[in-house]
């Protein structure tokens, strides 16, 4: 019949619980940064069609949002999403404004 004991996970064999931990960390991580390149994104795609500030919206979509989650992935860190991020919200704001 089946063994069914419990699994000892700290004295198993090529036991990989560390390189686990760090890719859930990284899918954790990505996942921030694509959900707020996302919406920086999207409030580009909404400058553009409320506003028609067609170039602020452009200058979100296509530099803003890409450099803030392009330095995110590459440093590690969540400032440059976070930034950008902030940055389309206040565009977003000014051209709702103006």
């Amino acid at each position: 019949m089946a063994d069914h004991s419990e699994i000892a996970y700290t004295t198993a064999d090529g036991n990989d619980y560390k390189e686990h931990e760090q890719t859930y960390a990284g899918f954790v991580e990505f996942a921030f940064v694509g959900t707020l390149f996302v919406i920086g994104t999207v409030l580009g795609i909404g400058i553009e069609g409320i506003s028609s500030h067609w170039l602020l919206g452009a200058l979100v979509i296509f530099v803003i949002s890409p450099l803030g989650a392009i330095h995110s992935v590459a440093t590690g860190t969540r400032g440059g999403v976070i930034t950008s991020l902030i940055l389309s919200v206040l565009i977003f704001a000014y051209s709702m404004l103006s």
